[in-house]
């Protein structure tokens, strides 16, 4: 049934507007401007048409089929809403209206839900922003229109912030293969998501955002699954005792002890982001590499210090540093001034063109004792950091290797554009070296975990 929540044939927005800036107006703009391609049908008694598309007194006068209705009224009016969408045959509803649990209403919750299964209907919501799927060309939110389509599936139980993480990528140049709100979850929740994204091909990496888990148990063993497929992230708000009490007035989330998620998310191989820079940085190099196949990390760099910060901050995020054999440090002496170093980081000095970046990283790559690679550049007069870019995507693309390449490029405007280049053609690039060193410990902290369950499923008993 969730199909037609992402992949509907038709949509009816019931609460449609004629007026900018009101809900149902923005919703069924963005639905329209983002090129759906089904049919579209506003609801709204006290309108003929509205941007162009007929206007229908009810869903009951809506002439075909309904797999989506939008339902953006005031909430004591969803329930009449809800049986007419049923004895329509509609198959899914998301419910934009608030008014329910979260402000104390459980009863007008449970009764739309009551009503809802009696007509074998779904609901998403109440209290959502609406849902984003790039492949169907559907934004039924009232968030931006200029999404980016990419691999990863967002999940908000936070609208206003969900809205804001669909801005975020957008500047960040971070696609998305869908974008759900969840909401109150009164009936669809966290859980049947997640197996809607485990066999959904658009989507190869899952980030939420969490306030409080509605079947925990059946969470935990489906996001068991989905994890060995594809990379969960997760923020969990509500650490605190008082952010746990503030989560229960937003969306009506239950309380509970955060060291119990903590070890629930750690056994199902969930990666828990305490913030989401740190959330939206892991998944741009989950959604992008491979998952290294063995330990071994290799920095190149142009600058010594940061080639010291990253070292730090590989070991404090247990990533495993190679120690160069005879073989590999000879290789890299070529790259370097008599004063560099070929040890590990690999010291190119600041008189490192375009040419030693290209060098070093194809001998590194090309090595058996290398399984991944932190690239390092501190912007220098010597070469353009859009060269020294191109240089890394050329040596990744002429070596055809799958090792896992982040990097860091640091300095000022200029780095921008070359950044830029960089993640557009699939390489996990940030501003700061701890950035970059989070985002590749996170894919080795999924891979690791993978290979852990398939060393206890494989042991003999």
């Amino acid at each position: 049934m969730l199909k037609y929540l992402f992949y509907p044939r038709s949509i009816a927005v019931i609460g449609a507007s004629r007026y900018p800036r009101k809900v149902g107006y923005e919703i069924l703009e963005n639905i329209i401007k983002y090129g759906f391609k089904g049919a579209i049908y506003p609801v709204n008694p006290k309108a003929t048409e509205i941007l162009g598309l007929k206007c229908y007194p009810s869903i009951k006068n809506v002439p075909d089929e309904v797999d989506l209705a939008i339902i953006c009224i005031p909430a004591p009016i969803v329930p009449t809403i809800v049986k007419e969408c049923g004895e329509k045959g509609v198959k899914v509803l998301a419910i934009i209206s608030s008014g329910f649990r979260e402000i104390g209403n459980t009863e007008l919750e449970r009764t739309i839900v009551q009503i809802a299964a009696k007509y074998g209907m779904r609901i998403l919501g109440p209290n959502i922003f609406g849902i984003f799927c790039a492949r169907s060309r559907l934004n039924a939110t009232f968030g931006p229109t200029d999404v980016i389509p990419g691999k990863i599936a967002l999940i908000s139980q936070s609208g206003a912030l969900g809205i804001a993480l669909m801005g975020w990528t957008i500047s960040e140049k971070i696609g998305l293969s869908a974008v759900v709100s969840v909401g109150n979850k009164a009936d669809i929740d966290d859980a049947d998501l997640l197996e809607f994204f485990m066999e959904d091909d658009s989507t190869n990496t899952i980030m939420i955002y969490l306030e409080g888990l509605k079947r925990a148990r059946e969470f935990i063993q489906i996001a068991k699954r989905v994890s060995i497929k594809k990379p969960i992230v997760i923020i969990k708000a509500g650490r605190s005792e008082r952010g746990a009490k503030a989560a229960v007035s937003h969306t009506g989330a239950m309380a509970t002890n955060d060291v119990i998620y903590s070890a629930a998310f750690k056994q199902c191989g969930v990666l828990r982001a305490l913030d989401l820079e740190s959330a939206l940085d892991w998944v741009r190099a989950l959604s992008e590499l491979r998952a290294p196949e063995k330990e071994g990390v290799l920095i190149i760099t142009n600058g010594g210090g940061i080639g010291v910060m990253a070292t730090d901050e590989c070991i404090e995020r247990d990533l495993k540093l190679v120690d160069p054999p005879e073989d590999l440090i000879e290789a890299m002496r070529r790259h370097m001034p008599p004063f560099g170093s070929p040890l590990n980081p690999v010291d190119l000095t600041g008189q490192a063109t375009e040419y030693e970046y290209y060098g070093a990283i194809v001998d590194a790559l090309t090595h058996p004792s290398v399984h991944s690679l932190i690239v390092l550049y501190c912007e220098t007069a010597i070469v353009d950091p859009m060269r020294v870019a191109e240089s890394i995507v050329r040596a990744r693309d002429n070596t055809r290797t799958e090792k896992p390449i982040v990097a860091s490029l640091v300095g000022g405007g200029r780095t921008i554009e070359a950044m830029d280049y960089l993640n557009s053609n699939g390489i996990p690039t940030y501003p700061t070296v701890s950035r970059a060193v989070s985002a590749l410990a996170a894919l080795y902290k999924w891979s690791r975990w993978k290979h852990k369950l398939k060393a206890v499923v494989s042991t003999p008993v």
